[in-house]
């Protein structure tokens, strides 16, 4: 049998996870099965590569070695498919942008379809910051935007360039009907008995927030973690508050004020890879990011803000 890069990974694998168990979960194998490939595999590399025992499983002396050269070949095998990727795509036209869920995707489409008119725009959302910044990363897209929470890194920092697009206060959503929606701004200490509501994500900004509720003398009661549309329901019902950016448009039935003291912070940001097709048109997106979020907050800004009473 010759040696493949998925024996590779999956002598990784087994040995990242400490057990045969738990190393067949993660590769969606059988327990059976796993066992029966690492003997072949074994076979092939001429002995045991692993110690079996009832705690796990731990790298012989031959598996540390054959560990050694997956962990350098294997990411370099995952660079390559990438580069090849990005240098296949070169001449492919449009721009191709992966945002979170928020007004300023949809401000950025529109710009670039007006400065560029005849020049493609595919859009990718997803709830994961990740998951956007690895698609850049492998080259599947040109471009994300992003935020994250005050000062916190994005995600890929050593693989993509990042710019600010701009930084803004986080706000919190009320029913219209609440009896804080009159206040121009709002003590995050007043919000301690309620219910929560916010979208989910794999970035800093739950931590943050947390942060934020323990500095504020509390912990949240309930968090509902739901769809946007959900979550504005669910404020609009009385049956929780929640957080959102400063670019939140105007809703029925909801209003948004700013936290006294400015807590949380979420920074915008556009990254791409700097070797890709896209480094070339970055500052012109950039550009035209930042003049989207100057149109988003202009129309939040014309919300009408109730004052303390």
């Amino acid at each position: 049998m010759d040696l493949e890069l998925r024996h590779l990974k999956i002598i990784r694998a087994v040995a990242d996870a400490g057990s045969l168990t738990r190393a067949a979960t993660r590769l969606g194998l059988a327990q059976p099965a796993l066992s029966t490939q690492l003997r072949r595999i074994e076979r092939a590399l001429g002995g045991a590569l692993f110690d079996r025992g009832r705690d796990g499983v731990r790298a012989t002396a031959l598996g540390e070695l054959v560990l050694d050269r997956a962990r350098v070949l294997l990411p370099a095998v995952c660079e390559l498919q990438e580069e090849a990727v990005r240098f296949a795509r070169q001449g492919t036209a449009g721009h191709r942008i992966g945002g979170t869920h928020g007004p300023l995707l949809g401000g950025l489409v529109d710009r670039l379809a007006r400065q560029d008119p005849g020049v493609p725009v595919a859009t990718y959302t997803a709830w994961s910051e990740r998951e956007i910044a690895g698609s850049v990363a492998g080259g599947r897209l040109d471009f994300a935007l992003i935020g994250v929470c005050g000062e916190s890194p994005p995600p890929e920092p050593g693989r993509l360039a990042w710019m600010e697009v701009a930084r803004d206060p986080v706000y919190v959503m009320l029913a219209e009907d609440h009896p804080l929606a009159r206040w121009a701004e709002i003590e995050l200490t007043e919000l301690a008995a309620e219910a929560w509501t916010d979208v989910p994500g794999d970035g800093c900004f739950g931590d943050c927030f947390a942060a934020a509720c323990v500095r504020a003398g509390f912990t949240p009661a309930c968090v509902y973690e739901a769809d946007t549309a959900s979550c504005v329901h669910l404020v609009q019902v009385g049956r929780a508050v929640g957080l959102c950016r400063a670019t939140f448009p105007a809703t029925p039935g909801v209003v948004t004020r700013p936290l006294a003291g400015t807590p949380l912070v979420w920074r915008h940001l556009l990254g791409w890879h700097p070797a890709g097709r896209a480094a070339a048109r970055a500052a012109h997106v950039l550009a035209q990011a930042r003049a989207a979020h100057t149109e988003a907050m202009a129309r939040a800004a014309a919300t009408p803000t109730a004052a303390h009473p």
